[in-house]
């Protein structure tokens, strides 16, 4: 079935391949790495050290799956002991603006978001 015809933009079917990928990068460790890289190449543990509370598994399997995806590279610097440096590719730095629009709306709206959850919760218990 072509890609069209499984996403409209107002149906998600089970095949579309939009689907998968906003899974897969639109996740909060995804989202949190995209961050950090866009500051310039990182390495492994300087990124683990920076996402407070991700273990070295799932920072591990994101970065595989956004290399996979093309959104980051993986470079392998010849030093002793060797060293991994992870830098934004071209086509990942074209998802930071969406990502940053998402992170300014988060930042000024909390207190609304907040007072709607204490809303929610009173109405709820």
């Amino acid at each position: 079935m072509p890609h069209d015809t499984q996403c409209n933009g107002s149906r998600f079917l089970v095949d579309c391949p939009s689907r998968l990928l906003f899974d897969q990068v639109a996740d909060k460790w995804s989202m949190m790495i995209m961050t950090v890289l866009n500051g310039g190449g990182t390495r492994f543990n300087d990124l683990k050290r920076r996402l407070e509370g991700v273990s070295q598994k799932s920072l591990s399997v994101t970065l595989k799956r956004l290399e996979r995806n093309g959104i980051i590279s993986r470079t392998v610097v010849a030093t002793t002991p060797p060293a991994v440096l992870y830098e934004m590719t071209p086509l990942g730095l074209t998802l930071l603006p969406p990502f940053q629009a998402i992170y300014r709306w988060a930042h000024n709206n909390m207190d609304a978001v907040e007072a709607a959850r204490v809303a929610y919760d009173s109405d709820h218990s």
